[in-house]
């Protein structure tokens, strides 16, 4: 039997749903508590974040929802807010900072030891890089690294000897911050894949693309709604100068001859004065 507690908490769930046309899940797995306070503290008034039992949400979601749920990790949290899932994400993904890796984290991406040389001293811990597989030297008193070398692929558990590494190189190659797993926007669910973009690049790539679909259908003569208007423009100036060209005079041709002359007769008093 479900308790009244569970009950309540759920009717709460169903009445923020109410309120807001865009809800994300999230995972706040490893997120330091002086974090995430921050970050509430950066959504004030532009979202809200709820943590809340699988089973719970469950109930909570009807049917256009349940693809959401998919999305939970074992500690599911809710977002919910009106903005773009788009911007969400955006604002989400700027405000993640480095941190040292630990002991069986997953690599986020590829974690590469650039060569050159490295802050450490000459001494043992040549030989902690070279039992990774780390091309290492002394040169110069310090350990260099004499080629870029890949020591985590992305998706790869991190060891603690290669963590211990990383720590000694300064290397920090784990983001801490709001794990977007999928955001639902009035019936369209996005994933991780399709939300990590740059707005405002993506809109400016759309804008470009139609400039140059306009400029091609005026350039071809394809008449549609957008370069009828272009098109027309173009075909009049090029009249006007047909009929320039050919001494076929009528008023619009007289008027251009008359600023024309009137141009070179400023141009050639200039000369004159000079």
């Amino acid at each position: 039997m479900v308790s009244k507690k569970k009950l309540t908490e759920v009717e709460e769930i169903k009445k923020i749903i109410e309120k807001h046309p865009v809800i994300g899940m999230i995972d706040l797995f490893k997120m330091p508590s002086a974090q995430l306070q921050s970050i509430r503290k950066l959504l004030r008034g532009k979202a809200i974040i709820k943590m809340y039992k699988k089973r719970l949400i469950s109930r909570a979601f009807d049917e256009k929802l349940k693809k959401l749920e998919e999305f939970a990790p074992n500690e599911p949290t809710l977002i919910f807010t009106e903005m773009s899932p788009f911007k969400l994400f955006g604002l989400l993904k700027k405000n993640k900072s480095k941190t040292y890796a630990k002991t069986n984290d997953i690599a986020q991406d590829d974690i590469v030891i650039n060569a050159g040389p490295t802050n450490l001293l000459a001494g043992p811990a040549i030989g902690e890089l070279q039992r990774a597989k780390i091309p290492a030297m002394i040169k110069e008193g310090k350990i260099h690294v004499r080629e870029d070398t890949v020591i985590v692929k992305r998706g790869e558990v991190i060891s603690g000897s290669i963590a211990n590494i990383l720590k000694k190189l300064d290397i920090k190659p784990m983001l801490i911050g709001i794990n977007v797993l999928g955001i639902w926007d009035n019936g369209t669910i996005f994933g991780k894949d399709v939300l990590d973009v740059d707005e405002e690049e993506y809109l400016q790539d759309v804008r470009n693309a139609y400039l140059n679909a306009l400029n091609l259908s005026v350039n071809i003569c394809y008449v549609n709604k957008k370069s009828v208007k272009l098109l027309i423009q173009k075909a009049y100036q090029e009249c006007k100068n047909l009929g320039i060209n050919a001494n076929i005079l009528d008023k619009d041709i007289v008027d251009d001859l008359i600023r024309k002359a009137e141009v070179q007769a400023c141009s050639l008093k200039e000369v004159l004065k000079f």
